[in-house]
């Protein structure tokens, strides 16, 4: 049974009367629906749709939330959501509980005290929040998330640069479409109505060696770019479109000299475009 310490991720509460409130109208997730035992995904839009911060969110009692982050993004995200909530009666602050422990597989142990992550629906992945422990290797983490098509910031996608579906937002309930307005609500709902999501996270392989390789090539022309990398699997955030059409004009995609093979993650709704998608 895999466990996996991270010590790059931060904690932030959000504590008192209005958090909900504050919360749900800002964020794309459903907070009022937030049950307990839980780490939902979520994140914080631009005005254009685009991806401020990613991040997971559990409720910890009534009006009470924590927020596990990146850290590299904790300090923004703080000043960011303190410019959102005015006169709200919410206390925000960083929790000196700093590291995250990843279970998964048969850890009955995880299941009773973690909470599950609900990114994963092929394997039960559950997080907890202890304040001392051994930091180890996170290859493992890495490798299942791969598996799995769990993308994050930072290591495969840049913030401010791609749309919840890019990185399977609509995938995980990261995104709720039916709650009403949040910051970049209109521009994602036209997205996901009209269903004009281009990219999407795919599982790359190769039999080689990726080595520093990051982007995808296809008949000398882009076709996406490497994110995580474990042995000889990936993430890559692809042009769907264009990945097909390499593949159906049999052509290689490589990164660097490496001939890779793209799949689509498991469990997920979207499939690859038909040709009625590519003129719409």
């Amino acid at each position: 049974m895999p466990n996996v310490v991270l010590d790059d991720r931060s904690l932030i509460t959000f504590d008192g009367p209005d958090a909900t409130h504050l919360l749900h109208n800002v964020l794309t997730c459903n907070i009022e629906k937030l049950e307990p035992g839980i780490a939902q995904a979520g994140a914080l839009l631009t005005p254009q749709g685009k991806i401020m911060f990613d991040f997971l969110v559990s409720k910890t009692g009534d009006n009470s939330y924590l927020i596990d982050i990146d850290t590299d993004s904790a300090d923004a995200f703080i000043q960011r959501m303190k410019m959102f909530r005015l006169r709200s009666k919410v206390e925000i602050s960083e929790s000196t509980e700093s590291l995250v422990s990843i279970s998964w597989d048969d850890d009955s142990s995880a299941s009773s005290n973690g909470l599950r992550d609900t990114r994963f629906t092929d394997v039960d992945v559950y997080r907890s929040y202890p304040k001392d422990i051994e930091t180890i290797n996170r290859t493992e983490w890495d490798a299942l998330r791969i598996e799995n098509g769990v993308a994050e910031s930072g290591r495969d996608f840049q913030l401010g640069d791609a749309f919840p579906h890019d990185v399977s937002l609509d995938q995980n309930s990261g995104i709720d479409f039916k709650k009403g307005c949040y910051i970049g609500q209109e521009v994602i709902s036209r997205m996901h109505h009209r269903k004009t999501a281009r990219r999407r996270i795919l599982i790359a392989r190769t039999e080689t060696d990726f080595g520093d390789a990051v982007d995808l090539i296809a008949n000398e022309k882009p076709v996406g770019t490497l994110g995580t990398k474990v042995g000889q699997s990936a993430l890559a955030l692809c042009r769907i479109d264009r990945v097909k059409d390499a593949m159906d004009n049999g052509d290689e995609i490589k990164a660097g000299n490496a001939r890779v093979e793209l799949s689509l993650p498991p469990s997920v709704s979207y499939s690859w475009p038909s040709e009625s998608d590519k003129d719409a």
